[in-house]
């Protein structure tokens, strides 16, 4: 099944490299921010951490997405009160954290023409995954790893891979403790506060002082010991830790 997977892989991308199959470019420059290994490397920590660093930069900045596991299938624009469920988690926490538009569509031009007819003057569109979605035209392509590195080298569903690696991209980014191979590192830590139920932040330090009442660590992400690990190395008294399914409702 790997090898027939390596083979569509490779023929779509054939045709899309001689042009039998086009990708739809929009005016602006797009980054995409993808990965070649399935789930939890970090892209969307990283989509935050750029979309952050381009509006610092003055560069009125978009985000499109897939918005992955939403109920909905239309294109449209993710608001600060919009359903998880219509638009997907990651697209919903970047919007929130960022403040910069995102709009979801399962094609990403869709998502594209639509972010930009609603807000012409976007300078750049940053892309949450779609590394391996050729169908838009990209103009820098980010691939972001973990600790994992490739895994055992073989596609999906004998090792971790989506497509074959390695193959050309313009940044590696190592987002784990020990990169596999060559190319940039990123540290991943903890906000210096917590979010309560009504939006309100704890500071942590008001968290650790509170640490005689027995705390539960909840996590729905795809490698959720990693998150229990950092908060027991910021000292928190971890009395259970609950794993639940990677984008559990």
């Amino acid at each position: 099944i790997s090898l027939i997977y390596g083979l569509l892989v490779a023929l779509r991308r054939v045709l899309y490299r001689y042009g039998w199959l086009k990708a739809q470019q929009v005016p602006v420059p797009v980054i995409v921010v993808g990965n070649v290994v399935a789930g939890g490397a970090g892209k969307t920590p990283v989509v935050m951490a750029l979309v952050r660093h381009l509006q610092a930069t003055g560069l009125r900045t978009g985000v499109i997405s897939r918005g992955y596991g939403r109920r909905a299938r239309d294109c449209r624009e993710v608001l600060t009160d919009s359903a998880i469920a219509d638009v997907g988690d990651e697209p919903a926490l970047i919007k929130n954290a960022t403040a910069a538009p995102v709009f979801v569509a399962a094609r990403r031009f869709d998502a594209a023409q639509s972010l930009l007819a609603r807000y012409p003057d976007t300078q750049v569109i940053v892309c949450d995954d779609g590394l391996q979605h050729w169908a838009l035209h990209r103009d820098i392509e980010i691939c972001v790893f973990d600790d994992r590195g490739t895994g055992n080298g073989f596609l999906l569903p004998a090792g971790p891979l989506r497509e074959p690696w390695p193959r050309k991209v313009d940044l590696v980014l190592h987002t784990g403790l020990h990169p596999a191979f060559a190319g940039f590192t990123a540290r991943r830590t903890l906000a210096r506060h917590a979010l309560r139920a009504d939006g309100s932040e704890m500071a942590l330090d008001d968290l650790l002082a509170a640490n005689a009442k027995p705390l539960l660590a909840v996590a729905a992400i795809a490698q959720p010991d990693e998150f229990f690990r950092m908060l027991r190395a910021q000292g928190l008294n971890l009395a259970q830790t609950l794993a639940l399914p990677d984008h559990y409702d």
